[in-house]
């Protein structure tokens, strides 16, 4: 996934956050990682339930013990936007490092949420890639864009206050706008149903999972949530 630069104030195709990946609503997996800075301003513990189960009689997919899915091909190998220089960069500092990232990073920072997010111990980030950012309407974009408080509602209901680990992924979790997001899968593959999504056409997906930083761990996806309405 490389980073394509961000339309409408540089944020509008940031402020629809998609950790971010391939084009939303597209049935093909990203190839690249995103680059995102966001902050959430408190933690409120999370809720974890269910997570993905596998056929019976069949053996559980491997848990991950690095980096995973096909967009983490679009990180460096050394040098800044490494995965050990984002090991060593707190959250949103660690997102902006990454091209694939930049609208998730663009609607963190008009927020007003780098600095929280940056200094908040122990979350997950949903970081939307670039695409998916871009395959918002305007219609729908602008206006999310144009009202603080509810891009402020999006960007944090991308964040969950707790470090998961790939093998705690799946299941209901409650972000940090109040709402809750549910994960499905298990191993390498991990899903969130359409209608969890700004589109609503197809089930988001993680391309490059378990991405750690110094305060949080990033799951890039290829679509755009959408908080709870209310």
């Amino acid at each position: 996934m490389t980073g394509t630069p961000i339309r409408r104030t540089q944020l509008a195709a940031a402020a629809v956050l998609a950790l971010s990946l391939p084009g939303c609503g597209s049935d093909e997996p990203a190839g690249d990682v995103p680059a995102a800075s966001g902050a959430p301003t408190t933690a409120t513990a999370p809720e974890s339930t269910a997570p993905g189960s596998t056929a019976p009689g069949s053996a559980a997919p491997a848990e991950p013990t690095g980096l995973f899915g096909a967009g983490c091909a679009g990180l460096p190998a050394e040098g800044p936007g490494s995965p050990a220089a984002l090991a060593a960069t707190p959250a949103a500092a660690a997102m902006a490092a990454v091209p694939g990232l930049a609208g998730t990073t663009g609607a963190v920072r008009a927020a007003s949420l780098s600095a929280s997010l940056d200094a908040t111990r122990d979350l997950t980030v949903l970081a939307p890639v670039n695409e998916a950012f871009g395959a918002v309407p305007p219609a729908t974009l602008d206006p999310l864009l144009a009202d603080t408080p509810r891009l402020t509602a999006l960007v944090t209901h991308h964040v969950i206050a707790r470090r998961l680990e790939p093998g705690e992924l799946a299941g209901t979790h409650t972000t940090l706008a109040g709402g809750q997001v549910t994960v499905e899968g298990a191993g390498e593959a991990f899903t969130i149903s359409a209608d969890q999504t700004v589109l609503g056409a197809a089930d988001a997906r993680v391309i490059c999972g378990n991405i750690a930083t110094v305060n949080a761990t990033v799951y890039v996806v290829d679509q755009v949530l959408t908080p709870p309405a209310g």
